[in-house]
C-alpha cells in the first residue's frame, strides 16, 4: 500500500504508552486541530507512532511543506473526500462466497467501483496541475499514473462503464405468453429488454385492436427478428443479439401449470421477473467479481494522511495569524538545538503568557536537572520538549523559532501517578518498578522525561536511588530532562557525568522573587527563592523579631 506517512521499505516504528501520550498532552492537541473525534483519534494514532529514521521524519515533512504551500492542492483533495469515503464500504469482499447477492447490494458495488474511478482520474489531473517538490507526493502522483495507465484499470473503466449503460438503459421488458384454446397461458418468457417505456396503457384495448384489425401474426419469427427465451430451459450458450442489450442467458421461461392457468398467471409472471432479475444478478456479479482484489482500499487509505497534514496546516496557519512562532523542523546531526520554543499544549489551552526558551542536547547537555520554584513552568518546558521531538517527527511544523534535531526512537515520561495505582506496591515501589521498565527499553536515541521522580520518600531515600538513576542514564547516554525538588542532585550534577556524557544543572530562573518561566543553565537556586518569598511577605526570622 502507498502511503504518505510511511515511506516504503521504512518499518521500524515504536508505539507510544498510552501513559506517555496522557502525559504529554497529544489529547488536547487533537482538540485544538479538528472537533470531528474521528480525526482526533487518527491524527493522535499518527502522532504516537515513532522512527528514528531521519528520512522518514523528512518524506513526511516535505508532504506537509508541500500542502502547506499549496492550498490548491488542500482544497482539491478535500472536494474528493466525499467520493473517497464512499469507497469506505467493502462489502462485497466480506460477502460469504455461497451468500446470494442482491440486485441493489450489487448496483451500489458498480457505483462503487465507478467512484474509484472518477477518483483516480481526479486526483491524477489535481496532483499533474501543481508544482510538487515532495518526495511524497512525487511518488504518489507515479503511483496514480500507473494506476491509470496499466492495463487493468482500462479494462475495468471499459467494463464498468458498459454495465452502467446496460444497467441505467433498463425502461421496459417484452413478455410473450402462449395460449391454449380457451385463450388461457400455458407458458410465457422473456422477448426483449428495452430502453424505453411503453406509451400506451389499457391492455385489454391493446388486445381487442390487435384482433378487430387482422393483425395476428402467422410467423413470429420473421416479425421484427423476435425472440423468444423460455424460462427453465437448460441451455446455456448466449442468445445472439439479445446479450446486446444485457447478457442474460436463454434459461428464462416458466411453465404454467395444468388446469385453470389463468388464476396463477400473476405469480408466474412475478416468477419471470425474479428469473429475469436473477439474470441481471448474475452478469453484474460475474463482472464485478473480476475486480474485488483492486486497489481501492490503497487509494481511500490516503484519506486520514492528508486529513492529518491538512488539519496541521490549517491550525500552523490560524496560530501563525495569532502571533506564534512556527518553524520547519531540521534533522541534523546534534541532539537538539531548540531556539525560542514553547509548549503547543499550553498555548492552545490558555493563549498568554508564553514565555519560550532556548535549550541544547549535546555531549555536554545529555541530562538537565531541572529545578526551579512550585509553578514556575518545570513540567511545562519538560512536556515541551517532548512535544517538540513528536510534532517533528510526525513531519509538522513545531511551536519554535528553529529546531535541530536528531530523531528519537521513542519518548517515555516517569509523571506522578494516580493515587488508586500505587495501592499494591506504595508509592516509592511504583515508581521503582516504573523506571526500571522504562531504563530497560530506552536506548541511546530515546528521550526520557522525568517528573519528581522518586519524590515520594524522604529527601534522603529519593536523592541516592535519583543518583543511582542518573548515572545509569549517562552510561546509555539517553536524553534526558529530570524535573525534581532535589536540589543537592542538580548542585552534583557535574559529579555525575562520564566521559561521553555529561549532566548539567537547569534552573527556571525567579526575578525579584517573581517566576519568570525562563530556563538557564546554571547551579540550582536552592533556598534562595524561599528567601525572596519570605522577604517579600515579612517571614523572615529578622523580620518577624523585630531584628531581635
Amino acid at each position: 500500500m502507498f502511503s504518505l506517512m510511511y515511506p516504503k521499505g521504512k518499518d521500524s516504528f515504536r508505539q507510544l504508552s498510552p501513559v506517555t501520550c496522557h502525559d504529554l498532552g497529544i489529547d488536547t492537541v487533537c482538540k485544538a486541530l479538528t472537533d470531528d473525534r474521528e480525526e482526533q483519534r487518527l491524527i493522535h494514532g499518527f502522532l504516537s507512532e515513532m522512527s528514528a529514521d531521519p528520512y522518514t521524519a523528512q518524506y513526511r515533512h516535505g508532504v506537509f511543506s508541500d500542502i502547506m504551500r499549496l492550498p490548491e492542492l488542500r482544497s482539491g483533495m478535500t472536494a474528493l473526500f466525499d467520493k473517497l469515503e464512499y469507497l469506505s464500504d467493502y462489502g462485497m469482499m466480506k460477502k460469504n462466497s455461497g451468500e446470494r447477492l442482491g440486485i441493489w447490494y450489487l448496483l451500489h458495488r458498480l457505483e462503487e467501483l465507478n467512484s474509484y474511478i472518477e477518483c483516480v482520474e481526479a486526483m491524477r489531473d489535481i496532483l499533474s496541475e501543481q508544482d510538487i517538490r515532495s518526495d511524497g507526493l512525487t511518488a504518489l502522483r507515479e503511483h496514480v499514473n500507473s494506476l491509470y495507465e496499466e492495463q487493468f484499470f482500462a479494462e475495468m473503466k471499459k467494463d464498468i462503464s458498459a454495465l452502467r449503460m446496460k444497467t441505467s438503459d433498463i425502461r421496459s421488458v417484452t413478455l410473450g405468453i402462449n395460449l391454449n384454446e380457451r385463450f388461457e397461458a400455458v407458458s410465457m418468457g422473456l422477448v426483449s429488454v428495452n430502453s424505453k417505456h411503453y406509451k400506451r396503457s389499457g391492455i385489454v384495448g391493446a388486445f381487442s385492436d390487435a384482433v378487430a384489425g387482422d393483425r395476428i401474426n402467422s410467423d413470429i419469427d420473421k416479425n421484427n427478428d423476435m425472440h423468444y427465451h423460455l424460462v427453465g430451459s437448460l441451455i446455456d450458450e448466449e442468445v445472439s443479439g439479445f446479450e446486446k442489450v444485457i447478457p442474460f442467458r436463454r434459461s428464462t421461461l416458466v411453465s404454467v401449470p395444468d388446469g385453470d392457468g389463468m388464476k396463477s398467471s400473476t405469480y408466474h409472471l412475478n416468477e419471470v421477473m425474479n428469473r429475469m432479475i436473477d439474470r441481471l444478478v448474475k452478469s453484474l456479479s460475474e463482472t464485478l467479481s473480476k475486480y474485488v482484489n483492486i486497489a481501492v482500499m490503497d487509494i481511500r487509505a490516503l484519506i486520514p494522511e492528508f486529513v492529518f497534514f491538512i488539519r496541521f496546516a490549517e491550525f500552523t496557519e490560524s496560530s501563525r495569524s495569532k502571533g506564534y512562532a512556527f518553524c520547519d523542523p531540521e534533522t541534523g546531526d546534534i541532539p537538539m538545538d531548540a531556539r525560542g520554543f514553547y509548549n503547543l499544549r499550553l498555548a492552545v489551552s490558555v493563549e498568554d503568557n508564553i514565555v519560550p526558551n532556548d535549550l541544547v542536547f549535546d555531549s555536554e547537555h545529555t541530562i538537565y536537572i531541572l529545578t526551579g520554584a512550585n509553578r514556575g513552568g518545570k513540567t511545562t518546558l519538560t512536556q515541551a520538549v517532548g512535544l517538540l521531538f513528536l510534532l517533528a517527527q510526525g513531519g509538522v511544523c513545531v511551536p519554535a523559532e528553529s529546531f535541530v534535531y536528531t530523531p528519537v526512537d521513542c519518548i517515555y515520561t516517569h509523571f506522578p501517578a494516580d493515587e488508586d495505582k500505587t495501592m499494591d506496591l506504595g508509592r516509592l515501589g511504583e515508581e521503582c518498578v516504573r523506571f526500571k521498565e522504562i531504563y530497560t527499553n530506552c536506548t541511546d536515541k530515546s528521550l526520557i522525561l522525568l517528573n519528581e521522580t522518586f519524590s515520594t520518600t524522604s529527601f534522603e531515600e529519593g536523592y541516592y536511588i535519583a543518583r543511582d538513576s542518573v548515572k545509569a542514564l549517562l552510561l546509555k547516554g539517553t536524553r534526558t530532562i529530570y524535573n525534581t525538588h532535589m536540589h543537592k542532585l542538580a548542585a552534583d550534577a557535574d559529579a555525575l557525568g562520564t566521559d561521553t556524557a555529561k549532566a548539567a544543572s537547569l534552573v527556571v530562573r525567579t526575578e525579584n522573587g517573581s517566576r519568570s518561566f525562563r530556563a538557564v543553565v546554571a547551579p540550582p537556586e536552592g533556598m534562595s527563592f524561599a528567601r525572596d518569598i519570605a522577604e517579600k511577605y515579612g517571614v523572615t526570622y529578622e523580620m518577624l523579631t523585630g531584628g531581635t
